[in-house]
């Protein structure tokens, strides 16, 4: 079948004057398949991954059923994270510049409410926002919800996932009867699938891509790195082969800040995003970022969402994330707009058995990379520098520098020394000294699927301890500044670390990075938090419970 044009899909003509001049003929897929049914008024479910086009896929069809002469909100827009929310609102906007009259609003925690609340005061048409703070509205009637034709939910899963359930099915339930709801989700699991059913009428499904998780076009590679190596690690890779934008991810905010002072005293235009930051600050930062004025940003989770810059052409996992499906959509901010793209992992010990589990939730390989030497980095450098000057002799612009090669030569020096002294005195001012690590004596790392093997097994002789050992003595290497809590529940009440993170976000309102890892054994486990919040986590989880069952935890004092 022929690809469809925007003018095949039945757009009003305000709206397709819009694409049109934004330079889009024709749609992405999930385009071509979501506008007609949802102009049509039916619910959706569209199963996408990140850089698909969904947004347009959602946003034009809601934006052809509102009367800009009702000053009421007609649709709501739920999603995730604030800077996911500020993207989508900016999205509708650009969609909807040739509506007159129309309002959107991003509504979400971290900025000023009184502003929100003079927002909708003056009538939004569109409500853009994440669940805790339209929640807040709602409770408030700051948000009036009667008037709602349409509601979208922008990543259900990773909602669900950061624990809003009781906050999204509370606002779906405030809403209209006779509402069209879509809902959008990079994967369908059970609880998705839940609130669907429960919120959904008759929807129909569009999936987008399924056969593989991860952008074809995304070279996918990991190198074995001890933690103390990251940084000299980094710092090659990015010299060896500069990126336009580089995009690091961290789990913790701490170690954003550590990653980040590190490049910046190498030299690197860098800067962090975390949870820490006020949203002024962290729309600053984005914004240096889209501007190139940032080459390497390091940020937590909380960017690998939302974050609209195509120009991205490296993702580096300083850490494996916790959850397969947080790997995809940290890899998916590059390989964007046909654009290629490059996704690194640094990994050492038990990561491996995380990379196999990604491996195979992707199915997709991820090549196993030897760390460049300092040599390799020093080669490419000089062939850089030597590139450089043969562009400069071949252009003819040189200084006028006769006189002081002259009295260079009548000193006794050959027009050889000379032009070693000056490629020495370049390449020292240009580059950054690097350092001796641990990784320069290894002969070979992940050469192969037999040395993959072989280390695998060396690994696992060494590191790994049978059941009974575990349980009497686990094997934790807590960062600094981070308490280690015990849970007595486990694997066997089918607990998984989005459980644990979600609810620990829910009750007991700790700031955005404050986790670490998450170890969850047959029958219990063990969460890292930062030390500050440890005891607000211990008492916020008091008379808490998941998946019904009540727990106790502590400190986890046996390690």
């Amino acid at each position: 079948m022929d690809t469809p044009m925007f003018a095949d899909l039945g757009l009003p003509d305000v709206l397709l004057s819009a694409v049109l001049d934004m330079g889009f003929e024709s749609p992405s897929p999930i385009q071509a398949k979501t506008i007609p049914l949802a102009l049509e008024g039916k619910d959706l479910i569209g199963l996408s991954q990140t850089g698909s086009g969904k947004t347009a896929a959602f946003a034009l069809p809601t934006l052809a059923g509102i009367d800009a002469h009702l000053a009421e909100p007609q649709a709501l827009i739920i999603c995730p994270t604030r800077e996911l929310a500020v993207q989508v609102c900016e999205e509708v906007f650009r969609l909807g510049c040739k509506i007159k009259g129309l309002r959107a609003l991003p509504v979400y925690g971290g900025a000023p409410i009184d502003r929100q609340l003079k927002g909708l005061r003056k009538g939004a048409h569109i409500v853009v926002g994440t669940p805790g703070r339209l929640l807040d509205h709602l409770k408030r009637r700051s948000f009036d919800p009667r008037n709602i034709k349409t509601v979208i939910l922008d990543e259900a899963d990773r909602m669900l996932d950061m624990g809003f359930q009781e906050e999204m099915e509370e606002l779906l339930a405030a809403l209209p009867q006779d509402r069209q709801t879509m809902f959008f989700s990079a994967t369908m699991n059970r609880r998705v699938s839940r609130l669907i059913d429960n919120f959904g009428k008759k929807p129909e499904t569009i999936e987008i891509e399924r056969k593989s998780l991860t952008v074809d076009a995304i070279d996918q590679s990991c190198y074995e790195v001890r933690q103390r190596s990251k940084v000299e690690v980094l710092s090659r890779l990015l010299d060896i082969d500069p990126p336009r934008l580089a995009l690091v991810f961290c789990n913790t905010k701490r170690l954003v800040d550590e990653v980040t002072e590190g490049l910046l005293a190498r030299g690197y235009a860098a800067d962090r995003l975390h949870g820490d930051m006020t949203q002024q600050m962290r729309e600053r930062v984005l914004a240096r970022f889209r501007e190139s004025t940032i080459e390497v940003l390091i940020a937590t989770d909380v960017a690998a969402r939302g974050l609209d810059v195509d120009d991205i052409d490296l993702v580096v996992n300083y850490e494996i994330p916790h959850d397969p499906e947080d790997y995809v959509h940290r890899i998916g901010r590059t390989g964007r707009a046909g654009r290629s793209g490059r996704a690194v992992s640094f990994v050492f010990g038990r990561d491996i058995y995380r990379l196999q589990t990604i491996e195979k939730y992707t199915r997709q390989s991820i090549r196993r990379e030897r760390v460049p030497s300092q040599e390799q980095v020093e080669g490419k450098r000089a062939d850089k520098l030597f590139q450089t000057i043969q562009e400069r002799l071949e252009s003819g612009k040189l200084g006028d520098y006769q006189s002081y090669l002259d009295r260079l030569l009548e000193q006794g020096h050959t027009a050889t020394d000379i032009a070693n002294a000056a490629f020495t005195l370049l390449r020292e001012s240009t580059t950054r000294e690097g350092e001796f690590i641990a990784e320069d004596k290894q002969k070979e790392a992940f050469a192969n699927e037999k040395q993959r093997s072989s280390w695998r097994d060396e690994k696992r002789d060494r590191k790994e301890r049978p059941e009974r050992e575990r349980k009497s003595r686990p094997e934790r290497n807590n960062s600094k500044g981070m308490a280690c809590l015990f849970m007595n529940i486990g694997k066997a009440q089918h607990i998984k670390p989005g459980d644990i993170a979600g609810m620990i976000y829910r009750e007991c309102k700790v700031p955005d990075g404050s986790l670490g890892k998450i170890t969850i054994f047959p029958k219990h486990t063990l969460v890292d938090v930062s030390e500050e919040v440890s005891g607000d986590v211990i008492n916020g989880l008091k008379n808490a419970k998941i998946r019904g069952r009540s727990f106790k935890v502590d400190l986890d004092r046996r390690g």
